[in-house]
């Protein structure tokens, strides 16, 4: 069991080194992948932000979560593609000849995608300081803050892998993960969900990107902008993550097998 497990282990570095190899050797995806935290950033705190009053203080202290969740998304898509691409370009077969073992493959996909989504996370809020930000969280709330980044970030890299693997190209891939992109806007992230035309606000308050963004924004700053509880959104965002990893990494190990057997 032991050497089992070592072997396991060994593969799966194995494949972390070459996702993340792959990506530095992919440098216009890397650019705009750390680029992107950063324009963002700009363009809603000194574009937007001066004609937007959520109610909660300067515009940075309020959009910094929602940045966050919408760069995973963008990184999400980063991940589908290089999972479309393995399963479209034969390297799979070779891997599938070598005594290696199928789960390290994705695993080796997953781990690459929350090494970038951390980095992007960490520009996001470096931005954020120099622009304004002043989170009041103690070190117990970072550390909340930063495992609800971490959970969500899986569970929408499970996702993406999972789009990854049911699309025939890399280029439906990007197509499939579009609209993760693009749900942050319909949740609380850079205007309170309150402020909404009346038939979008049950959508923006029910969906599983609000309880993550209020959980992170509740952490840093004292307070949600829904006016529920901390400890409620993080339940709820908790229940979220937890369900969407173990249907979608369920979900992408079958698809994984069947795509592979026979080959």
């Amino acid at each position: 069991m032991t050497a089992s497990y070592a072997l396991a282990l060994s593969d799966t570095q194995v494949m972390i080194t070459r996702c993340v190899r792959r990506s530095l050797r992919d440098p216009e995806a890397f650019f705009t992948a750390l680029m992107l935290p950063v324009v963002l950033m700009l363009l809603f705190v000194y574009v937007f932000g001066g004609a937007i009053d959520t109610g909660h203080g300067g515009y940075a202290d309020y959009v910094v979560p929602g940045l966050i969740v919408l760069c995973a998304g963008f990184g999400a898509g980063t991940t589908a593609v290089a999972v479309a691409t393995d399963m479209s370009s034969g390297i799979v077969d070779r891997f599938r000849s070598m005594p290696i073992r199928g789960s390290a493959i994705l695993s080796g996909h997953i781990v690459a995608s929350l090494a970038r989504n951390l980095l992007a996370t960490a520009l996001v809020i470096a931005v954020g300081l120099a622009v304004g930000w002043r989170p009041v969280a103690g070190p117990l709330a970072w550390a909340g803050a930063l495992a609800m980044i971490v959970a969500f970030i899986l569970a929408m890299s499970w996702l993406a892998a999972c789009f990854g693997l049911v699309v025939g190209s890399p280029e439906a891939a990007t197509g499939a993960t579009f609209a993760l992109m693009f749900v942050p806007y319909l949740s609380s992230a850079f205007v309170p969900a309150s402020t909404m035309a009346a038939g979008l606000r049950p959508i923006a308050a029910n969906q599983p990107f609000t309880p993550v963004i209020e959980t992170m924004r509740g952490l840093w700053m004292g307070h949600t902008s829904t006016g529920a509880s901390v400890g409620h959104e993080a339940l709820l965002a908790a229940a979220y993550c937890a369900a969407i990893l173990a249907v979608a990494a369920t979900t992408g190990s079958w698809l994984f097998r069947h795509r592979t057997a026979g080959r």
